[in-house]
Formats: structure tokens, sequence, C-alpha cells
């Protein structure tokens, strides 16, 4: 069965428990609130530790970098050990590196805190997909998968925002001791619910050896993985500035900033709550096409705004689209190596988060050198080439 062929029947039968969605969409929301906590916070960063703003980015970098290349250790641990025993022993560490992050003295600290925060936080979302492919069937998967994603999209919300009023009102380490509370106790429920439901801790079999090459070996994985790096670096290597480029063309106080651009979740939780009509109506061809031109028209709008509120919009468009793109390639993720989905699903996490940080990093040395401006219109072009390959791998996959 192809993705193409999904249709999603009108009353979900998911095989994964409601409680146990939700506790995972819980871990999301703290994962997705760390990876986005700096990106209002960068001008205040940048002020306390004397620094620019692209050097202030490397607090997105590490936390981006650890994220990902932890990936390659969380995958094969979560197929051997089971995917929910991780992912909660590894929320409970994050409670470890963000209240490290609150605590450091230099920003050297704050770096190497961000980046262990972004190690151990590693194992939340990829292995909670990994875990729907193995509990829900293909042809309801995707719009399991954006029922999830709503955790992760209001707390990529929550953490702009957040990010942005801790660092306005009272300080921007606050906002590590909130995140560092909300690790612990998603880690404590999870915990509960693995002592309650012992078979959520069942883990796989022996024999890890080949599941990584077994994904790498395969041209359509190697496609889907290329495919989310080139959407994460432009995406959210665009995104990490916009709360800063709002908050320098408009005046905006940092907190309002963050506010704008946590109106991308707005966007992308639109779709989660429509995702299994869209999903039924357009097909993921579609879906995957109309979001990287929806992406592009949003980071134009931002170059383009002649005030806030049409920023603000902007941002609210492109995550819209970029939901609609990268859902239809997660869904893909999850069916990339079947027998190896835990090491597969890391692996496309481990390619975007690493998108993410080199973004942040290009992003970073392209706004001191030659303004926001111009990233933004990079980000307007490869976007909407990255939607139309997805949707030709789509259609040549259905051809076959």
């Amino acid at each position: 069965m192809t993705i193409d062929s999904i249709r999603v029947p009108p009353r979900s039968a998911s095989t994964a428990a409601g409680q146990d969605l939700l506790l995972l969409a819980c871990a999301a929301f703290a994962s997705a609130m760390s990876l986005r906590l700096c990106d209002s916070m960068l001008p205040a960063l940048a002020r306390e530790f004397q620094l620019s703003l692209g050097h202030a980015a490397l607090v997105v970098t590490a936390a981006g970098v650890a994220y990902g290349c932890c990936q390659l250790l969380f995958g094969p641990l979560g197929d051997r050990y089971g995917k929910f025993r991780v992912l909660t022993w590894a929320c409970l560490a994050s409670t470890v590196g963000a209240g490290a992050s609150a605590w450091s003295s230099g920003f050297q600290g704050l770096t190497l805190a961000r980046a262990c925060t972004g190690a151990t936080t590693a194992a939340l979302i990829p292995l909670s997909m990994a875990w729907i492919g193995d509990n829900v069937p293909l042809e309801q998967r995707q719009a399991t998968l954006a029922r999830f994603l709503s955790g992760q999209v209001i707390g990529l919300l929550s953490g702009q925002a957040a990010g942005g009023f801790f660092a306005d009102h009272f300080g921007w380490r606050w906002g590590f001791v909130l995140l560092a509370t909300i690790y612990l106790a998603v880690g404590v429920m999870l915990l509960h619910a693995m002592q309650r439901r012992p078979h959520l801790a069942q883990g796989g079999t022996s024999g890890q050896g080949g599941r990584m090459r077994s994904v790498i070996a395969s041209r359509p994985a190697r496609f889907v993985l290329v495919a989310v790096y080139c959407e994460a670096l432009a995406a959210f290597g665009a995104l990490a500035f916009a709360p800063s480029w709002l908050h320098q063309r408009f005046g905006l106080s940092l907190f309002h900033a963050g506010l704008a651009v946590a109106t991308f979740g707005l966007g992308g939780l639109s779709y989660t709550l429509l995702a299994r009509h869209w999903v039924a109506r357009l097909g993921p061809r579609r879906l995957a096409a109309s979001g990287g031109c929806l992406l592009g028209l949003a980071f134009a709008g931002l170059v383009l705004a002649p005030a806030w509120p049409i920023g603000m919009l902007a941002c609210s468009l492109a995550g819209l689209g970029f939901y609609q793109l990268h859902n239809t390639l997660q869904t893909l993720a999850t069916q990339m190596v079947p027998a190896a989905r835990g090491t597969a699903v890391s692996l496309f996490a481990s390619c975007f988060f690493l998108g993410q940080a080199s973004g942040a990093a290009i992003s970073g040395t392209l706004v001191d050198r030659l303004g926001a401006a111009t990233l933004f219109g990079c980000a307007a072009l490869l976007l909407p080439l990255v939607g139309a390959m997805v949707a030709r791998h789509l259609r040549v996959g259905t051809a076959r």
C-alpha cells in the first residue's frame, strides 16, 4: 500500500489508547517547547553576554546538533529495550539539562547545558512516532500522527511566547525553570503509566546491528531523509530569526514578537484539528505541494509586510504550510523500514534537527552579513521546491 492510497475512515479506530496518545503528546509538547524556547530570548542573551545576534544563536545550534546526533543512539535503544520505556527515562533526564540552563553562569555553560538538554530530549518525539507506527494501522496513521502533533505544535507556540515573556518580565533563566518543571511532571506521568500498564515497556529482540544499514540502503528512505533535512534547514533556520526581525523592524517587545511568531503554532494547530478531513480530501501529494507553496508565500510575506499584523499573519500561514508538508513526510518516515521503525524514525528526526541546527548556524551568518530579509527570501525560494519534490516522489511511488 502506498501513502497516497490512504483514505481515513469517518470514525477513527486507532489501536493506540487515547490516554497513551495524550501522554505522548505531552512529551512532544515538552520537547518542542524546549527547542523553541531560546528563539525569542536571543536579543536578551546577546545583550547579557555582549554577543552578536548570530553568535547568540549558538544556543539554538547546540541543542539542535545534540538532538540530531543522539537520534543515532535512541533509535536502536528504543527498538531493543522498548520505545515507551526509553522515552520515559529520557524525559526525566531532560529535567537536569533544563535546570542547568537556568543556573548557568556564562554563555559557554548555557550552551553546554542546552546541548545536554537537546541530547536527552532527542528520544521523545521520534520514539513516540515510532510507537504510534507500531500500534496504529497505516490507513489511520497520518490522522493519528496529526493528533499527536498537536502537542508538538502547542509546545512550539508556548516556547516562542514563553521565551519572550520571561526575557521581558522576569529574566530568561525563569523560562528554563518552567521547562524543568514540565519535563519532571510529564516524566512522572509517563513512568506511572508504564508501571500501571507493563506492556508499554516491552522491548524488541536482539540483533540490532543491521537496522541502521537497512534504512540507509533504502532509496526511498534516503529521499525522505534528505527532504526533511532541507525542510528543517530552510523553515526553522529562518523562523529562529523571525522574532528578532519583528522586534527590530516594528519595535515590538520581545514578548510580543514571540507571541506574533507563535502564531506559527496556531497555523499548525489548525491543520492538526482538520487533518483527518484534509488527508481524505486532498491526499498526501497535494498536501505536500500546497504546503511548500504556503511556506514560500509566508516567508515572502515576512519580508514585504508593511506592519506587524501582516508579519503575524505570515507566521500563521507558515505554520499551516509547514505541517501540511511535515506531516506527510512523517507518515512516509513511519513506513520507510517497518522492521526497524524505531531506528528509521529516529534517523528521520536526526536529519530534521540537524537541519534545524545547521539552518540556525547558516542563518546566523547570513543575518550578520546580509540581513534577515535575504534569509527569508532564500527560504521563500527553497521550500516550495521541497514540497514539489515530495509530491513528485509520491506520484512516482504510486505509479510503481
